[in-house]
C-alpha cells in the first residue's frame, strides 16, 4: 500500500472508532444502567457528557498540533481514547462512567480534527479528494452500524466489550501512526489563547449539549433554552473577541475564503439532514413499524453500501464535473433521498427501502468527500490547523442540530395530534423538513466560482501548478 493510501487508512481507522463509539452504546443503555445501578434515563444524560467533552476540547486541537506536532497529538489522542474506553468498561457506578466518558471524549475531540490535519499536511493536494473519500466512510458507517452492533454485542456477550474492542484497534493505530506519519509542527510558536478557549468552549458546549438533549424530554425545556442561550451569548462574545485576537483558537477570518466558507456553511446545512437520519430512521422502523432492532439495523446499514461504492468514484466525478457542479446537484439529490424516506410505510417492500437508502448513501458520501476536500482548497499551509479545528466544530454542532430538528419535528406532530404515543405517521414531516434543509445547501454551493478547487480535482494543466501543490 502506497504512503498516500496508507495515511488515509490509518486516519480512517481512528475516526471509525470515534464515530462508532458515539452511537454504539445507544441500544445497550438498559443493560449498562442495570449493571451499574442506575436507570437508563439518567444514563442517557451521562452519555451526553461525551459530546460535551468533544465540544469543549475540539477548539484547542489546532494549537496543540502546531505546538507538539500532528503525529504526537494524534497518537496521544488515540491513547487517551483507549484509556477512556477501558475506564468505561471497568465502571461500576454512574460517577465512574461519566468520568470515563469525559476522558474518552477528550481523546475523540483531538482525533477528528488532528486526523484531518495529518491528511492535508502529508498527502499531495491532488490526492486529497481520494484521501477524503477514505476518511468520509467512518462518518457514514459509524452512526448507522453502531446501534445494531451494540445490540449484538450486548445480546451475545456483555456490554463491556463495546468499549474493550477499541483497545486492540487503538494499539494498532498507535503503532501505525508512530511508523508511518511524520511529526510536522508549525514553525511559528504562538501563545495559547486561554480567553478564546474559555469563550469558544462555552459556546460550542452550550450549543452542542443543548441541541443534543432538545426534544427528548430528558431535560426540562427552560433548562434547554438556558443552555442554548448561554452558548449563543458566549458565541457572540467570542466573535467580538476573535476579531482583535492575534491567534484565536477558532479563526472565523477563514470564512473570507470562498471555498472554505461554502464548505463550512453549505456543509453545515447538508449535515443537518444527515445528522437526523440515525435518529429518525431507526425510530421509525422500530417504534413506528415494530421491526426488531436487528431488522432495523440491517435496513439502515444498507446506506453504507452506497458510501463504500463512492470511495473510488469521487475523484473521477470531480475531475469530470468540478466541485461546484457536483456539490449543487448532489445537494439536491442527497436531500431528496433523505426526504424520500417519508414515503416509507410498514408495507413498503424491503427492496424499495434498501434501494432508496443505498442511493442516498452514495450521494451523501460523495457530498461529504467533496465538502471536506474543498475546505482546504484555498487555506494556506500555516493556517491548516485552524481550518481543521473550525471545520470540526461546525460538523459537531451541525450533527447535533440535525438530531434536535428531527426530534422536535416528531414531538410537535405528536402534540398537534394529541396522541399518547408515537406512530409511524408522525415521521414523514421530519424527513421532509431535514431533507429540505439539506437541499437548501445547494444555494450556498451555487455561489462558488466555476473553477473552485480545480487543482484539487486535477482539472487544470500540470504546467499551471506550483512545484508543491500543498504550498499556497
Amino acid at each position: 500500500m502506497t504512503h498516500d493510501r496508507l495515511v488515509p487508512f490509518i486516519v480512517a481507522v481512528a475516526l471509525f472508532m470515534d464515530n462508532m463509539d458515539s452511537t454504539v452504546i445507544a441500544t445497550s443503555l438498559p443493560a449498562i444502567a442495570a449493571d451499574i445501578g442506575t436507570n437508563p434515563l439518567t444514563l442517557k444524560l451521562a452519555v451526553t457528557s461525551y459530546l460535551l467533552s468533544l465540544a469543549v476540547f475540539i477548539p484547542m486541537s489546532g494549537w496543540t498540533a502546531d505546538r507538539f506536532g500532528a503525529r504526537t497529538v494524534f497518537r496521544a489522542a488515540i491513547l487517551v481514547f483507549v484509556l477512556g474506553s477501558i475506564g468505561c468498561a471497568l465502571s461500576s457506578s454512574l460517577l465512574h462512567f461519566v468520568a470515563a466518558r469525559i476522558f474518552q471524549g477528550m481523546g475523540g475531540a483531538m482525533m477528528t480534527p488532528v486526523g484531518r490535519l495529518v491528511l492535508v499536511r502529508t498527502v499531495d493536494r491532488r490526492e486529497l479528494v481520494n484521501a477524503m473519500a477514505w476518511v468520509s466512510i467512518p462518518a457514514m458507517i459509524g452512526p448507522l452500524m453502531g446501534p445494531p452492533l451494540g445490540g449484538f454485542i450486548t445480546t451475545y456477550a456483555t456490554w463491556h466489550w463495546i468499549f474493550l474492542i477499541n483497545v486492540p484497534m487503538g494499539l494498532l493505530g498507535i503503532v501505525l501512526v508512530t511508523r508511518y506519519i511524520e511529526n510536522i509542527k508549525s514553525e511559528v510558536r504562538e501563545r495559547f489563547d486561554f480567553t478564546g478557549m474559555a469563550l469558544s468552549g462555552t459556546a460550542v458546549a452550550g450549543l452542542t449539549f443543548g441541541l443534543s438533549v432538545a426534544g427528548f424530554e430528558i431535560v426540562p425545556w427552560p433548562i434547554v433554552v438556558l443552555i442554548v442561550g448561554v452558548g449563543l451569548v458566549a458565541l457572540g462574545f467570542y466573535i467580538a473577541y476573535a476579531r482583535r485576537a492575534p491567534a484565536p483558537v477558532l479563526d472565523f477570518s477563514l470564512l473570507r475564503l470562498p471555498t472554505f466558507r461554502a464548505s463550512l456553511i453549505g456543509g453545515f446545512l447538508f449535515r443537518i439532514g444527515v445528522g437526523a437520519m440515525p435518529f429518525l430512521l431507526p425510530l421509525l422502523l422500530q417504534v413506528g413499524f415494530k421491526f426488531s432492532p436487528f431488522q432495523s439495523g440491517l435496513i439502515t446499514f444498507t446506506s453504507t453500501m452506497g458510501a463504500l461504492i463512492v470511495k473510488g468514484a469521487a475523484p473521477a466525478v470531480l475531475r469530470r464535473l468540478g466541485f461546484r457542479t457536483v456539490l449543487v446537484s448532489n445537494a439536491i439529490l442527497g436531500g431528496a433521498s433523505i426526504a424520500a424516506c417519508a414515503i416509507f410505510t410498514a408495507s413498503t417492500p424491503f427492496a424499495l427501502m434498501i434501494g432508496i437508502l443505498m442511493i442516498g448513501g452514495f450521494f451523501r458520501s460523495l457530498q461529504f468527500t467533496s465538502v471536506n476536500a474543498l475546505a482546504y482548497a484555498e487555506v494556506p499551509v500555516a493556517r491548516m490547523s485552524r481550518a481543521t479545528a473550525l471545520a470540526a466544530v461546525g460538523q459537531q454542532v451541525s450533527l447535533a442540530t440535525g438530531v434536535a430538528v428531527g426530534a422536535l419535528t416528531v414531538e410537535m406532530v405528536v402534540r398537534l395530534k394529541a396522541q399518547a404515543t408515537i406512530m409511524a405517521s408522525d415521521f414523514p414531516p421530519g424527513f421532509l423538513l431535514v431533507g429540505l434543509i439539506a437541499t437548501s445547501s445547494a444555494l450556498v454551493f451555487l455561489m462558488l466560482p466555476p473553477h473552485a478547487g480545480a487543482d484539487m480535482a486535477d482539472r487544470i494543466p500540470s504546467t499551471a501548478r506550483t512545484s508543491d501543490p500543498r504550498v499556497e
